[in-house]
């Protein structure tokens, strides 16, 4: 899995250096302090990892990653990626599965990367996945046609590849224990099933003997069905590394908690995770699991007025704007409780 990331001047991050990462990892911050960015720099490269010498594949590692990076960030200078306010080239690197994948360029770059290197020998096997805030099912023909005919902008990669990634049929047998219990889960979750009808080329949704259109489904519905159907056609593995953007997206926070749970239970088989959150629900559910189960949970706390922080929930709940703000409301509620009848003096 990935141990260790580093990102310098990539965006609007001037440095950022995450090490000890575990299955569970979280990214907190308010908006706009590039929680996202980070998701999609660390999902372009594992990527770039899994198509390099894929096959009869011939592409060169730095061209499959600057079309990467390209499609994911949709920027047609990568130069544009390039902190605007420190005087260095972005510098990316990370290690993954115990090997090593670096890159770096500068301001003038247009679209060829020059320094790409790696240690890998052929293409990492495991599948990558981004599920991204906003659910894809109802837009899954809206994205190919926007991507795959008019090569337009709007539905970066993380949205295609994981609509192709859904297309694929499930399959039946045995799956991984840990992959049962969770998709135990995430059943009682969904409360009925979510499948593909081939003609239609549409999603829908079927609770008992009646069947919805997946247009007219809850949003929180078609964000658990995503995950389901990932591990029913068996494209992610115990190997497979999964990015989260705001899990807490048009999810309630009993459905959230029971989420994280399930991803608890995958990440004992050897998934790992990393979750982009703004939610206090979410934060306090996988400080409970690490406690609970003496689990490390990695958090990256970023700031926009401030350096990066690193803590990890088994050490406790780590100070963010996301619990002030909880805190303060608390407060509030406390004041006018006591100014309803007590005397603050």
């Amino acid at each position: 899995m990935i141990t260790s990331v580093r990102l310098e001047n990539y965006g609007m991050h001037k440095k950022v250096k995450w090490q000890h990462l575990q299955n569970i990892n979280l990214l907190i911050g308010i908006n706009g302090t590039g929680k996202t960015f980070v998701l999609k720099g660390m999902y372009a490269a594992m990527k770039t990892l899994e198509q390099y010498k894929r096959g009869n594949d011939q592409q060169s590692l730095a061209d499959i990653l600057q079309e990467k990076l390209h499609w994911t960030f949709q920027t047609n200078r990568l130069g544009d990626l390039v902190n605007k306010t420190g005087k260095g080239r972005l510098a990316f690197d990370m290690s993954v599965d115990g090997k090593g994948f670096a890159y770096d360029f500068g301001r003038d770059t247009v679209k060829k990367i020059l320094k790409v290197t790696t240690s890998f020998k052929g293409n990492r096997e495991a599948n990558t996945v981004f599920i991204p805030a906003k659910e894809v099912l109802s837009l899954q023909n809206v994205i190919l046609k926007s991507r795959e005919q008019d090569s337009m902008y709007g539905f970066d990669d993380t949205y295609l590849d994981l609509v192709k990634a859904l297309q694929l049929p499930r399959q039946r047998g045995n799956n991984y224990q840990h992959f049962a219990e969770g998709r135990k889960i995430l059943k009682d979750i969904l409360g009925g099933s979510v499948d593909y009808d081939d003609k239609s080329r549409q999603w829908y949704y079927k609770k008992g003997n009646t069947q919805y259109s997946i247009n007219t489904t809850a949003e929180g519905i078609k964000k658990i069905a995503i995950f389901n159907q990932l591990l029913a056609n068996r494209y992610l593995s115990p190997q497979s590394v999964v990015f989260l953007d705001e899990i807490e997206s048009s999810l309630h926070p009993k459905a959230l908690v029971e989420f994280l749970q399930m991803i608890y239970e995958l990440s004992l088989s050897g998934m790992q995770f990393f979750i982009a959150t703004h939610s206090y629900f979410a934060i306090k559910e996988l400080y409970l699991l690490a406690q609970e189960h003496h689990q490390h949970v990695p958090v990256l706390a970023l700031d926009d007025s401030a350096q990066p922080s690193y803590h990890d929930l088994l050490e406790g709940m780590p100070d963010n704007s996301i619990i002030d703000e909880s805190i303060r409301l608390y407060e509030r509620e406390v004041d006018l409780s006591l100014g309803d009848g007590y005397d603050h003096d």
